[in-house]
C-alpha cells in the first residue's frame, strides 16, 4: 500500500499545502498539537485565504515524529472516533519538523525569523523546568543553557531567539497550567535576569493566557489500520481525537496572527474562568480516574468511568468540591460541563490508557487538585473526594512497576523512608516541590 504524501493523496486537505508560508513555530510536536493547533489554523486559512500561518514543528525530545512526517510531506490524518463510524481528515498546515537535540540553533533561528510572529506550546508541565512558582535555575539543563550552549530548554529557546529579534512576538501556552501565559512569562524573565540583560523585544511582546481541550489518546497499530482502510493509503503519523475540540485564547497579541476565531477558537478577555473550570472539572476528574482505574486494573478511562463505584465519585468530587471553587464563564452551565465531561469519558472509542494520563502527576497535582484542595480548606469544608483522589495518587506512586514522572527519583527517596501507611503518606507530604506548606500541615 502506497504511503500518503503529496503523491499519493485521496483526500485533500482544506488548503493547498503548497501554498503556506511558515510564520507559526510550535514548541512539542506531539499528537495533541496535530490534533489540535494544527487543525483550528488549517481551518482558519482554509476560511480566511490567508497562506502565511504553515507551522514549523519543534519535536523536544526524539527524531519520531519528522521520521514519520518527512515521507509523508507533512500529511497526517486526524481519525476521529465519536458514537458513529470513525471519521478521518487530512491535515496539511505542518510545513516543516524540526528535532532540538539534534539541531538546537535551527530551533533558535526560526523562533527569530522574522516572518514568524506567533510561537505556540504545548511542552506538558514538566518542560517548564519550574519549581516552587518560578523557574528552576538549579535545573542542569537550565545551567546548560544559561551558559551559552545553544538552548535545549523550551525557555531557553524563546529567551535565545528574542534576543535576536528586532519584532516582538507573541508566545501562547497551551498547556495545563493555572496561568499559563503569565507563568511562562515569569519564567522567560527570569532566565533574562538569571542572563543579567533584558532585550527591549521582551518587553512588548506578548504571552496570552490559554486554554485547550481535546481528547487524544496514544495512537495504536490498530488505528493505523483503520486510517489505512479509510483512506487507502499508509499514514504512519495518524492521530486520533474525539470529535469535541475546544481553544480559549486571551485576546492579547503582538503583532499579526492567524484568524483562529474562524477555526473555531474562542477570543476572550478574560481566559481564567474556563481554565478554571477545565483544569478542576475535567482534568481533575480525568487524574482521579486514571489513579483508581488503574489500582483497579482497568487499562483505559472509558472502562474506569463504566465502573458505577468510580463514576459516582467523579460525579461527588465536580459537584461537591469543584464546582463551589469556581466562577462560570459567561454561557457555561457548569454542572451540564460535568456531565458531558463523563460522558466524553466514556467513549469505548476512545482507548486513552490510564497509565498513560497517571504520567507526571507529581506536576499535574498542584494545578489539577491540590489548588480546588487548599480553596475547600479555606472555606472551611471537608473535600473528602478531592483526598480519595490525592490518596489514590500516593498509593499508585508506592506501587506502579514503573513510574514514569519527573520527580521519579525524589518520590521514591521518600517512599524508602516510609513502612506504613501512614508514614507512606506523611513521606509524601513532605514532598516541598508536591505540597505547599499549608496542605504539609
Amino acid at each position: 500500500m502506497n504511503r500518503l504524501s503529496l503523491a499519493h493523496l485521496p483526500v485533500a486537505p482544506a488548503v493547498d499545502p503548497r501554498s503556506l508560508s511558515v510564520g507559526v513555530v510550535h514548541l512539542g510536536l506531539g499528537a495533541f498539537h496535530r490534533a489540535h493547533q494544527a487543525v483550528i489554523t488549517e481551518r482558519a486559512a482554509a476560511l480566511t485565504g490567508d497562506t502565511r500561518w504553515g507551522i514549523s514543528g519543534v519535536s523536544q525530545r526524539s527524531a519520531t515524529v519528522r521520521e514519520q512526517l518527512a515521507p509523508q510531506d507533512g500529511l497526517y490524518g486526524v481519525l476521529e472516533r465519536g458514537n458513529g463510524d470513525p471519521t478521518v481528515q487530512v491535515i496539511g498546515s505542518i510545513r516543516e519538523v524540526l528535532t532540538a537535540p539534534e539541531d538546537p540553533e535551527a530551533v533558535v533561528a526560526r523562533i527569530a525569523d522574522p516572518a514568524v510572529s506567533v510561537v505556540t506550546l504545548t511542552v506538558t508541565e514538566k518542560g517548564y523546568r519550574a519549581k516552587n512558582g518560578g523557574l528552576d535555575l538549579d535545573d542542569p539543563e537550565i545551567q546548560a543553557d544559561l551558559a551559552g550552549r545553544p538552548p535545549r530548554t523550551v525557555v531557553g529557546q524563546l529567551a535565545a531567539a528574542l534576543a535576536r529579534r528586532e519584532s516582538p512576538l507573541t508566545i501562547v501556552s497551551c498547556d495545563n497550567l493555572v496561568a499559563n501565559g503569565p507563568f511562562l512569562r515569569r519564567l522567560v524573565a527570569e532566565y533574562f535576569d538569571a542572563l543579567g540583560t533584558v532585550p527591549d523585544v521582551f518587553e512588548a511582546s506578548r504571552f496570552p493566557a490559554s486554554m485547550v481541550d481535546r481528547i487524544v489518546p496514544a495512537t495504536t497499530d490498530a488505528d493505523r489500520d483503520e486510517a489505512a482502510r479509510l483512506l487507502g493509503v499508509r499514514d504512519e503519523a495518524v492521530v486520533v481525537a474525539e470529535p469535541f475540540l475546544q481553544w480559549v485564547i486571551e485576546d492579547d497579541f503582538a503583532g499579526p496572527r492567524p484568524a483562529w476565531e474562524q477555526g473555531g477558537a474562542v477570543l476572550t478577555a478574560d481566559v481564567a474562568p474556563w481554565e478554571q473550570a477545565k483544569l478542576r472539572i475535567l482534568n481533575a476528574t480525568h487524574s482521579m480516574l486514571a489513579y483508581l482505574g488503574a489500582l483497579r486494573g482497568y487499562e483505559t478511562i472509558a472502562e474506569a468511568v463504566r465502573d458505577q463505584e468510580l463514576a459516582a465519585l467523579a460525579h461527588t468530587l465536580i459537584t461537591d468540591d469543584v464546582i463551589p471553587t469556581l466562577t462560570p464563564p459567561d454561557g457555561l452551565d457548569l454542572a451540564a460541563y460535568g456531565a458531558t465531561v463523563l460522558d466524553r469519558f466514556a467513549n469505548p472509542a476512545l482507548k486513552h490508557r490510564t497509565t498513560q494520563v497517571a504520567m507526571d502527576g507529581s506536576v499535574k497535582l498542584p494545578v489539577r487538585l491540590l489548588g480546588t484542595v487548599e480553596d475547600r480548606l479555606a472555606a472551611g469544608a471537608e473535600p473528602t473526594t478531592l483526598a480519595l483522589a490525592v490518596a489514590a495518587w500516593m498509593v499508585y506512586v508506592d506501587t506502579a512497576p514503573t513510574l514514569d514522572d519527573p520527580q521519579a527519583a525524589v518520590l521514591t527517596a521518600a517512599l524508602n523512608r516510609a513502612d506504613t501507611p501512614t508514614a507512606i503518606v506523611d513521606s509524601l507530604l513532605a514532598v516541598d516541590t508536591v505540597f505547599t506548606p499549608t496542605l504539609q500541615n
